[in-house]
């Protein structure tokens, strides 16, 4: 149990600075990957209530890269996204934004990246 736990955690990379940003931008861009990021911040409840449903997504979607980025922190990236409100998340491909979603909507998140991976599968 454990062993599981740490696994999830290691799902989620947390970005510390605007070079992660471009490396991990990069990296996903290179595998085809799909993108998912979640734009967070500590004293923000809605989104710190949000991280545990977005490791819980990391699990299940293996193929999607998940990145989370603390706007406080990282506010480079945070500003060239134009990110105004916690939590958003934003589902990207090839670097190219195409899809914003903002607020504490679990359902509406699992159910957009869903599609995003179906869609994938399917090409």
């Amino acid at each position: 149990m454990e062993g599981q736990e740490q696994c999830r955690q290691i799902r989620v990379v947390k970005i510390e600075s605007m070079e992660s940003w471009n490396f991990y931008l990069t990296k996903a861009t290179h595998q085809d990957s799909l993108i998912v990021v979640h734009f967070t911040a500590s004293w923000c409840m809605p989104s710190v209530a949000m991280n545990p449903f977005f490791e819980e997504l990391a699990f299940t979607y293996p193929d999607v890269m998940f990145l989370t980025v603390d706007v406080d922190e990282v506010k480079e990236v945070a500003a060239k996204l134009e990110i105004k409100a916690m939590p958003t998340f934003l589902v990207m491909k090839n670097g190219t934004q195409i899809d914003k979603l903002v607020g504490a909507n679990p359902e509406e998140i699992r159910k957009r990246i869903s599609a995003y991976v179906e869609a994938i599968h399917v090409a």
